[in-house]
This record gives structure tokens, C-alpha cells and sequence, in this order.
């Protein structure tokens, strides 16, 4: 009969977890639950070796002891570890695996072992030795709504507290290499742990007695526990779900103040499963499948997707920028080019007439000499009939200007002749009528004759 295998991978151990009877690569009927103890999981801490080495050693261990293995699945954090691990099991040359989150493998055996009955929305905390991840995950679709993870509190944080307030109370001198500091921090780990279902312990070291009471730990504690909780509530508000419980998971989560303060903090149940430090690896058990049961691959849902994305509709394309054919564009361009020819020689004519056009002001009437009348044939191009000329009656008398009546401004074509050619006709331009300019009388009188 072949039997199938689950790996978790964490910061401080790499956890293996086989089923005990029976074969977990076969469907399961709806409602069957798993018990917490059919299970064989054993733990290998990482100490200084590498994680991902680590996990390729036990595999290859098992698949070694027991040829009739028909699956594998690993448990990981993040799209950066599962690389590392899918790197070091290619080096390997191992084929015969699939990689799941170590969220849906922890909601996996949750479901399976009845601890989430009846709740729809659920926050995973998961509090490990290298930091704290909050996930609330939706039970039905495990959609992830919100997700954070912080390395301010751990468990190796908590354990050097404890290690630092043995040092302080001068029982424990301080190591004197990093060797001693480091055996230092596994025995203030194994106190951690202890100190989960007993009221004080009592460790001995080349340093010291290590001496803690479960009250002086949870004091020691008490403001990180709190930190988390506080935390846990931020990322609950930010997903804007109703989270009807949190489950607790990871090696700290067997620590009994942790769930009584978020108790208080939250308001809601809180459930600590049995064994919570290989609850990753055991939901890894029950994920794991041939691979030809194995479903398509799916990326770490570390971001909340809505399922009904908003709908983007592009800009339409200008006319401008489309390659289509248009029969009258040459047509268009003639006349443009026609247009812009005419728009130029009126802008010429004008800046012309603008630039002379105090001769005719002169014309019209002068204080220092009798007002010269001057007509000016005006050629048109209007199909309209023409209109006769009417003229502003001649005046010498200045007062009486403003009541002339003013000249039209449009002129129809006369047959008046153009002025005879004088010195004062100048031609400015030819097949335009002539400008006579007025002889300006001398600004001082000439000098009497001797």
C-alpha cells in the first residue's frame, strides 16, 4: 500500500509528518475528520545548516526507508522560499514533489480535524522562533483577505528575554564565546517550552541555574503577547471580514498567556490545536497527491484578489492615429493647401495696409489744410448684387466729422478711374491701386528774404 509524505519547513526546525495507516493520497469523503494523533511527526532542528538542505536530506532519507511513497508535498512561507527549496530539490534530482502554502496546508488539517466547524472567516496566528504572521483566510474559498508578517516578535525573541533577565538577576554569568551564548539560548528555549504546561523550572548550565516561574515568564512576556495582539486587530480591521475566531499555530502558540490575551484583545474564540508546532506539516499530509491526481499549481495567495476585478476599458483610438482609407483625404489636403495659400497673401495684404494706415486717415481731412477727398476702387468677389456707393458728404469743418456719415465697409466695384501716376503715387505692390501721399507742409516757415 503506498503512503504519502508532508514536510513543513520553519526557521528553527524542518518537520516530517507520515500518516500511520491508511492512505491520504485517496480522496476523502466529505465530512470525514482526521484525528490530531494519526500521525507520525518527527523534528529536525536547523541549528547552522541551511533549511533547504535540510529538507532535501530528509527526503531523501524517507524515500530511502520506504520505496512505497507515492507523493510528497512541502509546506512553505513565501514565494522566496519555495525558489530556495525547488532550487536544492532540482540539485537533488527530485521530481516526485509539489509545494503548497503553509497557510492552506495549516487550514487543511484545521477543517479536517474538526477545529473550524462553523466558522466561515478565521485569522491564522502563527507565532514561530523567526517572527509572526496574522492571515485571515476565508474557510470556504481560502481566499486570503489580509495577510502581515513581522520578525519584532519571535521566539527567539522571547527566548533572549529570558535570557537576558537570567543574566540580570546574576544567576547566569554571561557567556564568554558564542558557542556558550548559544547553548545559553537553547536552554532558555527549553524553559520556553516547559514552562507551557508547568509552573516553574529549574535548568542547570556551566553558567548557572536557569530559575523561572511561569508568573515572572508571563510578566517577562507580557508586552510583546500584547504587541501581537495588537497587531492581529490592525490586520482583522484592514481586511473588513467578520473573523468569527483565531486560530493559533506555530511553536509559541502553546504558550497559555498568548491566547488569553488575544481573547481579551479580539473578542472572539480562540483555538489552539494540538501539537500547534506541526499542524503545517500534518495539513501538508493531507494535501499531498500523485501526480496525476495533483491540481494545477497555484501561486502563494499572500494578497487578497478580487474576484470581480473592476472592468478598464481602453481609450478609443483618435481618428488621427487609424490607418484607414479615406477616398477624399487627397481632396481635403488640395483644399487645405489652397486655403493656407489665400490665409497667407490676406495676412500679407493686411499687415501691409496695417503698416500704411495712417495714408488714408491724412486723405480724409487735415486741421493744417483743405480735406482732400479720394476715392478707392475696391474690387469684390461677392456674388451678391451690388449696392450703390453711397459718400460721406465733404466738410471743412472739423466739429462736424463725427456726425458724417460713415463710410461703408464693404465697397462695391466703381468704374472710377485710378488716380493719374504724380510724384506723390507710389505703387506697392502691382495690380493694387496706387497711395498718394499727401506733401506734408514744412514744420517751420521759411525765412524772409534779405
Amino acid at each position: 500500500m503506498s503512503s504519502v509524505l508532508g514536510v513543513s519547513v520553519g526557521a528553527g526546525a524542518v518537520r516530517v509528518a507520515r500518516p500511520h495507516a491508511g492512505n491520504s493520497a485517496e480522496p476523502r469523503p466529505a465530512g470525514f475528520h482526521t484525528a490530531p494523533d494519526a500521525f507520525d511527526v518527527q523534528g529536525i532542528p536547523v541549528e547552522e545548516r541551511r533549511a533547504e538542505e535540510l529538507v532535501a536530506d530528509a527526503i531523501g532519507a524517507v524515500l530511502a526507508a520506504d520505496p512505497q511513497i507515492a507523493a510528497t508535498a512541502i509546506a512553505y512561507r513565501d514565494e522566496q522560499h519555495a525558489r530556495g527549496i525547488r532550487a536544492e530539490l532540482a540539485r537533488r534530482q527530485f521530481t516526485n514533489y509539489e509545494l503548497v502554502p503553509d497557510v492552506i496546508a495549516a487550514l487543511e488539517f484545521l477543517e479536517n480535524a474538526g477545529e473550524l466547524q462553523g466558522f466561515g472567516t478565521v485569522a491564522l496566528y502563527d507565532l514561530g522562533a523567526s517572527g509572526l504572521s496574522v492571515t485571515v483566510v476565508d474557510t470556504g474559498s481560502r481566499q486570503i483577505c489580509a495577510s502581515e508578517r513581522t520578525s519584532d516578535i519571535s521566539g527567539d525573541y522571547l527566548d533572549s528575554l529570558i535570557r537576558e533577565q537570567q543574566i540580570a538577576s546574576g544567576r547566569i554569568a554571561h557567556p564568554a564565546d558564542p558557542a556558550g551564548l548559544a547553548a545559553l539560548d537553547a536552554l532558555c528555549r527549553t524553559a520556553k517550552e516547559q514552562l507551557s504546561t508547568s509552573s516553574a523550572v529549574a535548568l542547570p548550565s556551566p553558567e548557572g541555574l536557569v530559575l523561572l516561574s511561569q508568573e515572572n515568564f508571563e510578566a517577562l512576556i507580557m508586552l510583546a503577547v500584547e504587541s501581537s495582539a495588537r497587531m492581529t486587530r490592525d490586520v482583522i480591521l484592514r481586511s473588513e471580514q467578520p473573523v468569527q475566531a483565531v486560530a493559533l499555530i506555530g511553536g509559541c502558540a502553546q504558550i497559555p498567556l498568548v491566547a488569553r490575551v488575544l481573547r481579551r484583545w479580539l473578542g472572539v474564540p480562540v483555538i489552539v490545536a494540538a501539537a500547534p508546532d506541526t499542524v503545517a506539516a500534518r495539513g501538508a499530509v493531507m494535501l499531498a497527491r500523485p501526480a496525476h491526481q495533483r491540481p494545477a499549481p497555484a501561486p502563494f495567495p499572500s494578497t487578497f484578489h478580487d474576484d470581480h476585478p473592476a472592468q478598464v476599458r481602453p481609450d478609443p483610438e483618435p481618428a488621427w492615429l487609424g490607418n484607414h482609407s479615406d477616398p477624399d483625404k487627397p481632396n481635403r489636403r488640395r483644399e487645405i493647401s489652397v486655403a493656407g495659400v489665400a490665409v497667407g497673401a490676406l495676412v500679407v495684404v493686411a499687415a501691409i495696409g496695417t503698416t500704411l494706415g495712417w495714408g488714408p486717415q491724412v486723405l480724409e481731412h487735415d486741421s493744417q489744410s483743405k480735406d482732400v477727398a479720394t476715392t478707392t476702387a475696391v474690387p469684390t468677389t461677392t456674388s451678391a448684387a451690388p449696392a450703390p456707393t453711397t459718400e460721406a458728404p465733404t466738410t471743412t469743418d472739423p466739429t462736424n466729422d463725427a456726425l458724417a456719415v460713415p463710410q461703408p465697409r464693404y465697397q462695391t466695384t466703381t468704374t472710377e478711374a485710378p488716380p493719374t501716376q504724380g510724384p506723390n503715387t507710389i505703387t506697392v505692390i502691382p495690380g493694387l491701386p496706387p497711395i498718394v501721399v499727401p506733401t506734408i507742409p514744412p514744420l517751420f516757415p521759411a525765412a524772409p528774404a534779405p
